[in-house]
């Protein structure tokens, strides 16, 4: 059964579509993050361009985010002070983000550049967390104790100079380095399409040592504002946010986290890290082989600045 889709330009199977909503919903809701990261590349990969891709995710993700972060507010889980600080920050990126986007698309680059983006970003997150998860495994075979950072511990960044007190977090630290967070956030959800929260989480709480208790919460709360705000820069400028699609992949991807969320709960954490590394470098891979192989039509005729 296939759907067209009106700003994609072209049918797809309706079936195709909620499967891989449920299959990265799953993914999402087992591994407790965003899927952006897995839903763009996707829809790539089964022809949709990476520009209408890249805009449409964003409106997934949004909602998406959305449910989670009015979960973690009835919970009283989000440092608003701190959400605020990275949320200016954000907006310009995300600002930023869609007007490279748009003079990418003129000049005709984009496509190349959000291929390239996204093998340089997975590819290196992937080996990382992959690397990361083995070591874990080994040493919960040989008995040995996880390694932490001591919580009061300092680096660098917190010798910055304009430092805040963000009370629910319990940190003091400076404003540049929340807000240049912020900003590449919003910067690399714009171009990406992706909400950022494999990065923005660990960024939150290795560099600032924001608490686990309300660093999800407060992630939430800025992938919401910069994907929205990625969503309506993308509709107003580019026209390239295709609803039909989104609310396909919205359909799927909420059924599907639900699942993965009961799934994960019966996992060992360091094996879920090592599974989501793997899945994150086969994307890269992916990435590369596409960049790599010869394509079937070696020229293609387009008028630039004109469709998707």
């Amino acid at each position: 059964m296939e759907i067209y889709l009106p700003i994609a330009d072209l049918p797809v199977n309706v079936f195709l579509l909620l499967g891989m909503g449920l299959a990265v919903g799953f993914i999402s809701g087992m591994f407790g993050i965003g899927g952006g990261f897995l839903m763009t590349p996707l829809l790539i990969f089964i022809g949709i361009s990476p520009a209408v891709s890249v805009a449409t995710v964003s409106t997934h993700i949004a909602a998406s985010s959305f449910s989670g972060a009015v979960a973690y507010w009835r919970r009283r889980a989000i440092d608003i002070a701190l959400a605020l600080m990275l949320l200016a920050g954000g907006i310009v990126g995300t600002v930023a983000g869609v007007l490279l986007f748009t003079a990418l698309r003129q000049l005709g680059h984009l496509d190349i550049v959000i291929s390239l983006s996204y093998l340089l970003l997975l590819g290196s997150v992937g080996a990382m967390m992959v690397a990361e998860g083995l070591r874990a495994i080994l040493r919960a075979r040989q008995g040995k104790p996880v390694e932490l950072r001591r919580p009061g511990s300092h680096t660098w960044i917190h010798g910055l100079p304009l430092k805040i007190r963000f009370k629910q977090s319990k940190i003091y630290v400076s404003a540049i380095p929340v807000c240049a967070i912020g900003f590449i956030m919003g910067f690399i959800g714009a171009i990406m399409g992706i909400g950022g929260g494999f990065l923005l989480v660990p960024m939150l709480i290795y560099f600032l040592r924001v608490p686990t208790n309300v660093v999800i919460g407060t992630s939430m709360v800025l992938t919401l504002i910069t994907m929205a705000s990625a969503t309506i820069l993308h509709a107003a400028t580019n026209h390239l946010v295709d609803a039909v699609l989104a609310l396909i992949l919205m359909v799927g991807g909420v059924t599907g986290a639900q699942f993965g969320a009961r799934a994960g709960q019966k996992m060992r954490s360091e094996r879920l890290r090592l599974l989501l590394g793997i899945l994150v470098l086969a994307v890269g891979l992916r990435f590369a082989f596409d960049l790599i192989v010869t394509p079937n039509e070696l020229y293609t005729i387009r008028t630039v600045g004109e469709g998707p």
